[in-house]
């Protein structure tokens, strides 16, 4: 097993996770892929073998266990992270009382809970590797809450707080944190929610390519930013929501919820 740090990206088996995959492939870094799908990650793995090292974990982060075990996997096949990318995550369609409160304790399982012992078990390691930490988060994160998508703002602002106070407490080590916060994005998601149909409405400069969104993230957190918004019409909205007076957004979020989730 090489000794040269890896990344470590979780949720790798579609999406922006692979996506990211292939750009830390493309500048030589190698890879531990993990997710739930382990023949989807094994096919990413090898396409990608020809450039770097990959190590294939499958693990369901859904699983309180899954963090430690991953971290305890990893140790004992002398892996050194040394990059981390926590980008596991899913959807909840409905508002807050249509789903059972199981639902809810899963997604905040796998979308705060891992994240946070996830990078608290391999901070470590970053430091010792001068690495890096890219959380990707959500332009929800940084829009105003909207009907039906209770949790998942809230999960992705946490994200993105989360991401600033760590990039501020490791900087001393040369290690960066960053937020990357996609609208958005062509890939699975929408399909896994169930919501297709409904975000299939929106325009089309609302739409980011995952491929485009990945180079931004690792470019970002690679350079040392802090919060990465890509697509020129989100940076519009981020500056819009900054300046706009509160009533005035919150109708707007107000007007355009259904379009965007399933309100039931």
């Amino acid at each position: 097993m090489s000794s040269v740090p890896h990344a470590l990206i979780t949720g790798a088996s579609s999406g922006i996770g692979a996506a990211i995959a292939r750009q830390y492939a493309r500048r030589g870094v190698p890879l531990v892929l993990t997710a739930r799908r382990a023949e989807r990650l094994e096919a990413l793995a090898q396409e990608l073998r020809p450039q770097v090292e990959c190590v294939v974990v499958a693990a369901d982060l859904g699983d309180p266990e899954a963090p430690r075990a991953l971290f305890e996997a990893l140790t004992e096949r002398g892996v050194s992270v040394g990059r981390l990318v926590n980008n596991a995550g899913f959807g909840v369609a409905g508002n807050y009382l249509s789903s059972p409160w199981e639902t809810h304790a899963h997604f905040l399982q796998v979308m705060v809970t891992a994240v946070s012992e996830l990078t608290w078990r391999f901070l470590p390691q970053i430091r010792e590797n001068r690495g890096r930490i890219l959380n990707v988060a959500s332009f929800a994160g940084l829009a105003p809450g909207s009907s039906g998508q209770t949790l998942y703002a809230g999960a992705k602002s946490f994200l993105i707080k989360f991401s600033e106070s760590l990039a501020l407490e490791n900087a001393r080590y040369g290690v960066n944190a960053c937020a990357l916060c996609p609208g958005f994005t062509y890939s699975e998601f929408h399909d896994v929610t169930g919501t297709r149909a409904l975000v299939s409405r929106l325009p089309r400069w609302m739409w980011l390519d995952a491929e485009d969104v990945a180079r931004q993230g690792v470019e970002g957190v690679e350079a040392g930013r802090l919060i990465v918004v890509p697509g020129a019409g989100y940076k519009m909205l981020r500056l819009a929501f900054k300046y706009l007076p509160d009533f005035a957004v919150h109708r707007m979020m107000a007007r355009n919820s259904r379009r965007m989730r399933d309100d039931r």
